[in-house]
């Protein structure tokens, strides 16, 4: 059995940390979907925009190993304890396969190369290659009274600040996106406990370094990325 990629994301996140864990938690992640030749042709996308949102399965390139565990530890288990891999949405899997629900914001079609989806709510770090795309059935894929295991409820979000004039030239738009992307608080597990230290990660262009402080992530330095 063969698959076949049938386009590549571009995202606001330049590297794995600082990604949600998962879709939907920062509306403000935006993310474009162009599909590859053979794939790109507009009737393959006819009728999409009748949809709020779609299921995009994915391949976690960035967590591709040659071998895999039976168990593995979730962040919302602490990082300490163990579950068994398929009781989790851990990247590294049998096949790194993923599965994300995001939100289409619109279907551009006058693209010279192929049409465009402009998605919402992304949890993928730039590049990522799309496999397929499905679109979401509220009556069929929303469960309200499903269970949800050790993930039943939403995490937690952290308070976040700026230091000294260092938002100062920002757009509200990007300030926003990244405020609510550290407001889920990236950092693995075991660190969480640890005081003072230092972390950076790539948000929509800027290499954004901060500390937490008393459950509120304060921002110390914020630039723009050579390569954006």
């Amino acid at each position: 059995m063969q698959f076949e990629i049938i386009g590549h994301i571009k995202t606001c996140y330049g590297e794995k940390f600082g990604v949600p864990r998962q879709p939907g938690l920062v509306d403000e992640a935006w993310g474009e979907l162009t599909f590859e030749p053979g794939f790109d042709n507009v009737d393959c996308v006819r009728g999409l925009e009748n949809f709020s949102h779609l299921w995009l399965i994915f391949v976690f390139h960035q967590a591709v190993r040659d071998h895999w565990k039976p168990t593995v530890r979730p962040p919302r288990l602490g990082g300490n304890e163990k579950t068994g891999v398929f009781a989790s949405r851990s990247p590294f899997r049998p096949n790194p396969i993923g599965l994300s629900c995001v939100r289409l914001e619109r279907l551009e079609l006058n693209s010279s190369n192929s049409p465009i989806l402009h998605l919402r709510g992304v949890d993928l770090v730039n590049a990522t290659p799309i496999i397929d795309v499905k679109p979401y059935l509220p009556y069929a894929d929303a469960l309200p009274d499903a269970m949800g295991g050790f993930a039943h409820e939403a995490p937690a979000y952290l308070k976040v600040e700026w230091a000294d004039d260092v938002a100062h030239a920002l757009e509200d738009a990007t300030k926003q996106l990244i405020e609510k992307s550290l407001a889920v608080d990236p950092r693995p597990a075991y660190q969480r406990s640890s005081k003072q230290r230092e972390y950076g990660c790539l948000i929509a262009g800027h290499n954004i370094r901060w500390v937490v402080q008393d459950n509120t992530i304060l921002i110390l330095t914020c630039s723009p990325c050579e390569t954006a």
